[in-house]
């Protein structure tokens, strides 16, 4: 991966690829239209929030370093920074960035020709933990680093810094002037975070300098003890801070995997944190119930009646060696119940907060190969989905507004967003048909292709290595796994009524609505959709004029199947209907005789006497496609890639409600879940893939932190293509040309203007399809102020804290 261009690492958290948050932009305060949803931190001004506490934040994980500007960092890195370090401009609740006053007093383009100039005025109070001022040289050593002239240093991104022609002092030491080679919009993006030259002034220092400690910082906090047996990392006020002092004595960032936090909360290890679907309504049961533990839900509820009077019988009965592991498995459950029940009772005293996140959920296609490397179908699959329904049952049952994102490169809020998903086109079945048998792909077509072959991209890939098809004694109680039993096929030759969807129904154990049972369903009870338990260089094609010409079938004609089947029982389907299909075709080349008839005939000769008797050639059975689509001899199959960890049951609830709109259009899809640690690195990296699901952050600077996601893939000397972020294989020419006058446009509003049309060019090249933004989920104590759900903004951490009792007084009125 370049890292000419490379502003950040794509990390995997939870489906989700993330970028440290950057700010950037500009003016244009009408732009961009409001946020989806608005931050929820219990506001409170500074006079009501008391002086001292300790708030204990949960993190993922903790960090591998504390140089943000290293492939190893990762987001408790970025949190670190932003509260011990300078942040030049800052990200407000619209994700629009602002000058920081604590440091800066002004920052502004003050020379365009001959060259680009930008004079920062620092704040005169700024200093460094040991007393030195904030100045010049700090900037000096941080683009020394971070342009890209010397090897020696170990930097995962260089883009801006590379721009720079000389930095100098300006007028007073608290001037600095910085002077670019080549214009760049994206100026504001530049030394956020800032190191001080300690840290960034030697090879030495920036590699291994900075990544366990920091000695010297200027933010509201300075950086305690790492305690990485404890999973802790401590941050305490800064004596030297020059402005409003933080509130809390101390911050302390707690390291708890998401599926062990609502345990956590309880028992008072955390007072704040960001929870999945599955805490979030753990709380709001704990709150809705009151404590009371009636066995509605937890462990209790996953034991059915006859599963305990069977137990009762083996606890009690005569085998002793039965009875003391039946009577020790009843201990084990009784003590899961009253845990649970005490955990309950806990969460009660926590609240949610609830926003959208700055990051977008997005179904990726892989270009590279395979049916999607024509333009044409993958325009017709994104023509499939009803991207508001996939919104809505995310988001829905949330409260949270249910709005697709209609831009790849800003959410709604931020001056470059604007709704281009008409390059592409709505939802339309006639037009998704359309395009399709415009690509030669259609109904009933012969298959030749041998069975069990792979489909799309996996096709010439060989043997799959993210897992091993279930046996057939595996049975479909085994549920979805990680790796090993995580294939579903969805639409393969079903469209006969009954038969092998009736068989495929008890064969599954016929649940409801037709999922199968597994970690997002562990008891297969009724549960409403989305609820849980715990090529033309980008030109447009004019999809609706294929419609209106007739070439595609009628709309709605496909019903959605009833068959989401294990491996090894749609391969048994497979079989019978292959047979039904040699039998039908028997039956129409010869009119006059029944399959029956044929079926005597073939096992009773008409003279015995010239009867041979040498075996009969086994006759190779005929394949059709049925209702789904074929094209030179191939089904169009398309391998689905989702997680299987916990934390993605969302995703896959969405994936298959995708794979149900896409069979109406004739597509089959083979949904396969991979376990969290190999989705990206071993399918989504390196392009095992078809189709998945996936999540990239919002950013202000589009033209400097999306160009690697878009760009077009360069064919490398071996042969491989560089991809840089664009996961998807695909890009135009233009896009590039768009990206490149973006970032080179020192006018902002042109600027924005030109993301717009590379966006409109993004979506009508159809490799992503932007679905809906994602939740933000956040438990938080009573009584915190300024923290929880942050939305599109950053933090002000010198301003959390915890609020001031009310006094008796005010109590006494209230009464």
């Amino acid at each position: 991966m370049s890292q000419r261009r490379r502003r950040s690492l794509a990390l995997l958290t939870s489906g989700v690829l993330a970028l440290p948050l950057l700010a950037g932009c500009g003016a244009g305060e009408d732009e961009g239209g409001p946020a989806a949803a608005g931050q929820d931190i219990a506001a409170a001004t500074r006079d009501k929030v008391a002086d001292g506490g300790v708030l204990r934040w949960a993190v993922d994980s903790m960090p591998g370093t504390l140089n943000a500007f290293q492939a190893d960092a990762d987001t408790t890195t970025n949190r670190i920074a932003g509260a011990v370090l300078p942040q030049l401009f800052v990200l407000d609740g619209k994700g629009r960035p602002v000058a920081n006053p604590d440091y800066l007093e002004k920052a502004e383009v003050v020379e365009r020709e001959p060259k680009q100039v930008v004079l920062y005025k620092l704040n005169q109070q700024a200093v460094w933990s040991d007393g030195r001022e904030i100045g010049a040289a700090d900037f000096v050593a941080q683009w020394r680093a971070l342009n890209g002239k010397d090897s020696a240093y170990w930097t995962a991104r260089n883009a801006g810094y590379d721009r720079i022609e000389k930095i100098e002092r300006g007028k007073t030491d608290l001037e600095v002037k910085v002077t670019f080679v080549r214009p760049y919009a994206d100026w504001r993006s530049l030394f956020s975070p800032l190191y001080p030259k300690q840290v960034t002034g030697t090879p030495e220092s920036f590699n291994e300098g900075a990544r366990g400690a920091l000695k010297v910082t200027a933010g509201p906090f300075g950086l305690g003890a790492i305690d990485k047996k404890t999973g802790t990392a401590s941050l305490t006020r800064n004596p030297r801070w020059w402005g409003s002092p933080a509130k809390l004595d101390t911050l302390v960032l707690t390291a708890v995997p998401r599926s062990e936090r609502p345990a956590a909360l309880a028992a008072g290890k955390l007072d704040l944190a960001e929870i999945d679907r599955t805490g979030a309504d753990r709380i709001a049961l704990a709150r809705r119930d009151a404590a009371k533990a009636d066995g509605a839900h937890g462990p209790a509820a996953s034991v059915t009646a006859a599963q305990a009077t069977l137990s009762w019988a083996l606890a009690f009965g005569l085998d002793e060696d039965k009875a003391k592991e039946a009577q020790a498995t009843r201990q084990k459950h009784a003590e899961a119940v009253k845990r649970y029940a005490e955990e309950q009772s806990a969460l009660r005293g926590f609240t949610v907060r609830k926003s959208l996140e700055p990051a977008y959920t997005q179904l990726a296609m892989n270009g590279a190969s395979g049916p999607l490397a024509d333009e044409r179908v993958r325009r017709a699959v994104a023509r499939a989905l009803d991207r508001q329904a996939l919104a809505d049952i995310v988001l829905k049952p949330l409260g949270l507004p249910a709005k697709p994102v209609g831009s790849h490169l800003a959410l709604a809020g931020q001056q470059a967003y604007a709704d281009n998903s008409d390059a592409l086109g709505g939802q339309d079945t006639q037009a998704s048909q359309a395009l399709l048998a415009d690509a030669g792909w259609r109904r009933g077509g012969k298959i030749t292709e041998p069975a069990g072959a792979k489909a799309g991209a996996e096709a010439a890939k060989g043997t799959d290595d993210s897992k091993t098809p279930a046996g057939p004694a595996a049975g479909p109680a085994a549920g979805p796994g990680t790796g090993n039993d995580g294939l579903y096929i969805v639409g393969q030759d079903d469209s006969k009524p009954g038969g092998a969807a009736r068989a495929a129904a008890a064969l599954r154990g016929a649940h409801p609505d037709d999922r199968p049972e597994g970690p997002e369903d562990p008891a297969g009870a009724d549960l409403p959709e989305g609820r849980y338990r715990s090529a033309h260089d980008g030109e447009i094609v004019d999809a609706d004029a294929f419609a209106e010409s007739g070439q595609g079938g009628p709309g709605g004609q496909n019903r959605p199947s009833p068959v989401l089947a294990p491996e090894p029982f749609a391969d048994l389907q497979e079989q019978h209907l292959r047979a039904q299909a040699a039998a039908q075709a028997d039956a129409v080349d010869d009119g006059k005789r029944s399959p029956a008839l044929d079926a005597e005939a073939a096992a009773e000769p008409a003279d015995p006497a010239k009867a041979s008797t040498a075996p009969a050639p086994a006759k190779q059975a005929v394949r059709t496609s049925g209702n789904m689509l074929a094209k030179d001899g191939k089904p169009l199959a398309l391998r689905f890639v989702l997680p299987a960890g916990p934390g993605s049951e969302a995703l896959r609830t969405v994936g298959e409600r995708i794979a149900q709109m896409l069979q109406k259009v004739g597509v089959q899809t083979e949904l396969t879940k991979v376990a969290d640690e190999s989705f990206f690195k071993d399918h989504i990296a390196s392009g095992q893939y078809d189709l998945a699901l996936y999540s990239w952050p919002a950013t202000a600077y589009p033209a400097t932190d999306a160009r690697p996601i878009f760009a077009k893939p360069e064919p490398a000397a071996d042969g491989s293509l560089l991809v840089e972020q664009n996961y998807t294989r695909v890009g135009t020419d233009h896009i590039d040309q768009l990206f490149d006058q973006a970032l080179g446009e020192l006018d902002e509003a042109a600027s924005r203007e030109l993301m717009r049309k590379a966006d409109a060019r993004i979506w009508a090249t159809a490799g992503s399809i932007p679905l809906y933004q994602r939740p933000e989920l956040v438990a938080v104590k009573p009584g915190l102020a300024n923290a929880g759900a942050f939305g599109l903004g950053v933090p002000r951490y010198q301003d959390i804290g915890w609020k001031k009792p009310a006094a008796a007084k005010e109590k006494n009125e209230k009464k």
